[in-house]
């Protein structure tokens, strides 16, 4: 037995195309439950889920999702669980595809699956194409240590034994990574397989993807603090985008010499070209598939830094605090 769970907060728009999808899977239906966690939503999404045969419901206060999830798992039958969110369709073939590398190899904990859109806007393009460069980043490991939560799988035997997703976390951020982090630290091995797709309606402005790229960030320190043997490196995040959040504290440092140095304007251009040089290698490949969104990329990428950046300050303020 197989068991589908899904975190759903005011989703009355998106949960009915995410339970349809799940419902018409390549795997016979008596071989997986579908269990939604009504996070305390206060539209219809209840009566939406009701209406579909076949679907549990399980309602709850509002907690976030991390404790949404765990409470699915405690009430769900498979010994197997995989999670994808409220607003995700999933191919015909991804539950399929999700337990395959537990079939491979009896040693995998965790299977981690892949977004793909049919957004035509500039920004949401763009979105695509940097989730595929990190899926191509991970396709070169064997074993991975990211595992999110919109296409997830793991044994419910070893995810109950980590005590689930930490709801210390309050939002849908990073609750997932830090979960995979405490996973990869004790030596689980996880997988990628591209071949799992859910469908995703990603940020349509890029207004809404740089906020959404500070939140990341922000929650992502709160992550890190806890498993800080992942600071350094990560088989998702690439490396050329840390060294690209200190675009912003360079220049700002560069500016505090010029209080002292006459010659700051060209240490400032000097940091841009080598910003701009490090573009190249997502420019290029983003070209090749959508030129127009390689053509803007060095100043998308610059917009993500300083974005980054910030989150990465609040954030580790956070965490700070949190210490004291």
């Amino acid at each position: 037995m197989l068991s589908v769970i899904i975190p759903a907060f005011n989703a009355m728009n998106t949960i009915s195309n995410c339970l349809s999808s799940l419902i018409n899977q390549s795997v016979d239906r008596t071989a997986y439950e579908i269990i939604v966690v009504d996070d305390g939503s206060t539209d219809n999404t209840a009566e939406i889920v009701m209406g579909f045969k076949g679907v549990s419901l399980i309602r709850q206060k509002n907690q976030g999702p991390a404790a949404a999830r765990n409470h699915g798992v405690q009430h769900a039958k498979g010994s197997i669980i995989l999670f994808t969110d409220s607003d995700c369709v999933a191919e015909h073939d991804w539950i399929e595809q999700m337990v395959q590398p537990f079939e491979w190899n009896k040693d995998i904990v965790g299977v981690k699956g892949a977004y793909k859109t049919h957004q035509q806007q500039l920004a949401a393009r763009f979105v695509q194409l940097e989730y595929e460069d990190k899926y191509d980043l991970m396709k070169k490991t064997t074993y991975i240590d990211f595992i999110d939560t919109y296409s997830a799988a793991f044994k419910r035997e070893i995810f109950l034994n980590f005590g689930g997703y930490d709801t210390h976390f309050p939002v849908a951020c990073a609750e997932d990574v830090e979960l995979s982090f405490r996973m990869s630290s004790k030596g689980y091995k996880m997988v990628y397989n591209p071949k799992a797709v859910v469908f995703h309606t990603h940020p349509s402005t890029f207004r809404a993807y740089f906020l959404k790229k500070y939140k990341f960030a922000y929650w992502r320190m709160l992550a890190v603090k806890k498993n800080p043997g992942k600071f350094i490196r990560d088989s998702h995040t690439p490396q050329i985008m840390k060294f690209q959040v200190l675009l912003l504290p360079a220049i700002v440092f560069s500016l505090a010499l010029s209080l002292f140095m006459n010659t700051v304007g060209w240490l400032i251009f000097f940091i841009i070209t080598i910003f701009f040089l490090s573009a190249i290698p997502f420019t290029a490949k983003a070209f090749r598939k959508d030129k127009v969104v390689g053509l803007l990329s060095p100043l998308i990428l610059a917009g993500r830094s300083i974005y980054q950046f910030f989150g990465v300050l609040n954030g580790s303020a956070r965490a700070f605090l949190l210490e004291k």
